[in-house]
């Protein structure tokens, strides 16, 4: 494949989103004004509560066999990995810029959650379809390959439901948490008000626990999304569940058609709904540059090189056969993406940082475009 066709194959799934971005962002405009403030909180509880769930359990029941478990252990696991080096990199990025509490979550957030659904879907199809593609067969390839982009689709909702969904959430309440700092006297008790000053120095302690456990809760980790990946697994592992609702002779198959159907309004709904905070943020926003760039470094430059050593020693330890060169390919690629546009939607439903996560959004899907191209040309060189 010549750089001018990886090139082309890359941008245009970034192009496609800018599209349908600069398309949400004119139908936010005040003179339109069919994409409102209100409107995006309304479609951003329609994205939560259905689309998301419905798009994960789709695709998961979908390709989910205890034969494809058994083949790709190992993707879980090296999702996890981008979301655990990104949230220290965000970490890193968050003491150099020093930025307001309750923006740290979302950095973190944007620095650890990568686009693991819309992107790859547009993606690799494209690169399959390409001449000179290392992966065989076209139509296997691109077989397989949505199989895999589904599974990891799935992952990485689990895990920006329950991981960065509940940073940005713990991050919102910051402005509150001091206020109320501020307000109260010291060694005042939560429970009755009668503690001084002069109280137990466990007390403070005590109090920051039961906050931690306050915010991180099970009702919250367990976000729709959450449930509709653990939905997808049981239909997926259950021989008799997937009998019958998984296959063209399926008598359940309704079933999984109505959620898939209704799966597919998320991607476009998700980012029409990114291009009308985008409006929000261009009209004020004081972010700092440093931290765009801090993002942008984190997630296309730091990333991508320690996915390169994480995948390459896992096929030299034998846990990635070493013969499935697009699924080197993919696990690869996991690392090179810009950040999660569900993020946008996490913003909007606590109302903290929406039009600076707008911004940084613009900046890195504009990047994305160059940044897949070179990082996707390596990656292909690399694993043939």
């Amino acid at each position: 494949m010549g750089a001018l066709d990886l090139f082309i194959a890359s941008s245009i799934p970034v192009l496609k989103v800018l599209l349908i971005t600069a398309l949400g962002s004119y139908l936010a405009l005040d003179h339109v004004n069919i994409l409102g403030e209100d409107a995006r909180k309304h479609i951003n509880n329609l994205v939560f509560y259905v689309f998301n769930p419905a798009l994960v359990a789709s695709n998961l029941a979908n390709t989910i066999t205890y034969e494809s478990m058994l083949k790709l252990w190992f993707m879980p696991f090296n999702v996890l990995i981008t979301f655990l080096v990104g949230s220290i990199l965000g970490w890193i990025v968050v003491q150099f810029t020093r930025p307001p509490s309750h923006f740290r979550g979302l950095i973190v957030g944007c620095c650890a959650a990568g686009n693991l659904g819309n992107m790859p879907l547009i993606i690799i199809p494209a690169v399959c379809k390409e001449k000179g593609s290392p992966f065989g067969s076209p139509d296997t390839c691109q077989t397989y390959g949505l199989a895999y982009v589904s599974l990891s689709m799935a992952v990485g909702a689990i895990y920006l439901w329950s991981y960065v969904y509940n940073i940005v959430r713990a991050s919102s309440t910051a402005i509150s948490r001091e206020s109320r700092t501020i307000d109260e006297p010291f060694g005042k008790s939560v429970a009755d008000g009668s503690i001084s000053g002069t109280g137990s120095c466990s007390e403070p302690m005590k109090q920051q626990v039961k906050l931690f456990f306050a915010k991180i809760n099970l009702k919250s980790m367990f976000a729709p999304s959450t449930i509709g990946a653990l939905a997808g697994f049981i239909i997926g592992l259950v021989p008799l569940i997937r009998k019958s609702m998984i296959g063209d002779s399926a008598p359940l198959r309704v079933i999984q058609d109505s959620a898939s159907l209704i799966g597919d309004g998320a991607i476009p709904t998700v980012t029409l709904v990114v291009g009308g905070n985008l409006l929000r943020g261009l009209r004020g926003s004081g972010i700092q540059k440093s931290i765009v760039f801090g993002i942008v470094v984190a997630r296309y430059v730091a990333l991508p090189l320690v996915g390169i050593v994480i995948v390459k020693g896992a096929v030299r330890f034998g846990f990635v056969c070493s013969d499935d060169l697009l699924y080197q390919f993919i696990l690869l690629l996991q690392f090179a993406m810009p950040p999660a546009m569900n993020i946008g939607t996490i913003t909007q439903l606590f109302g903290a940082g929406e039009s600076e996560c707008s911004v940084i959004m613009l900046w890195t899907y504009a990047l994305a475009s160059v940044s897949i191209t070179l990082w996707s040309t390596f990656f292909l060189w690399l694993v043939s």
